[in-house]
C-alpha cells in the first residue's frame, strides 16, 4: 500500500513554482497542443497519430500545468487508474521554454497527490517508465520494481 501522507508531504515539499498551477479539469486541457509536444518532441511518442491520442486522453485522467496570468498551458500529465489499486503515470511533458525550474517535479508531485486523493481505498500501486528522468521521480520515491521478476509484459515500447 502506498503512504498517502508520504505523497502529500513530498507536493508540499515540491510546490509548484509561483504563477503556476496544476489542474484536471480536462476542458481547460489543450489536447491539439499536447498532441503537437508529443508527437514531434517526446521520445516515447514520436509519430503518435492525433486519432490514438484522442483515444488515450478519453480513457485516463489528464492534467495539465498552467500559468496563472496567461493561463497557457506549460506541461501535461496522464494517468491510466481503477482509483482503487493501481495507477500508471505516463505522458509526463514541460514545455521546452519553462524546464528548469523544478516545475516537472512538483508538478508530477501535484499529479501523484491528487491521484491518491481521488482513491478511497488506498492506492496500491504506481508505475511508471522512464528512459532518463530517473533522479527527477526518485525525489518524489519512485524506484525500481522491488522484485522485476515477478513482472511480465506483452510488447514492448
Amino acid at each position: 500500500m502506498i503512504d498517502t501522507q508520504e505523497l502529500l508531504d513530498a507536493a508540499v515539499r515540491h510546490p509548484l513554482p509561483a504563477g503556476y498551477v496544476c489542474s484536471a479539469d480536462p476542458g481547460r486541457f489543450d489536447a491539439d497542443l499536447v498532441h503537437r509536444w508529443l508527437s514531434t518532441d517526446a521520445y516515447w511518442a514520436m509519430g503518435r497519430s492525433r486519432e490514438a491520442q484522442a483515444q488515450m486522453l478519453a480513457g485516463s485522467l489528464v492534467y495539465g500545468v498552467y500559468e496563472e496570468g496567461s493561463g497557457a498551458q506549460a506541461g501535461c500529465a496522464r494517468v491510466v487508474t481503477d482509483l482503487a489499486a493501481f495507477a500508471y503515470l505516463c505522458d509526463v511533458y514541460i514545455a521546452p521554454d519553462a524546464r528548469g525550474r523544478g516545475l516537472g517535479t512538483s508538478f508530477v508531485a501535484a499529479v501523484l497527490a491528487d491521484v491518491v486523493g481521488r482513491a478511497p481505498h488506498g492506492m496500491r500501486c504506481i508505475l511508471l517508465a522512464t528512459h532518463d528522468a530517473h533522479r527527477i521521480y526518485a525525489k518524489l520515491g519512485f524506484a525500481p520494481l522491488p522484485r522485476p521478476e515477478q513482472w511480465m509484459v506483452i510488447g514492448s515500447s
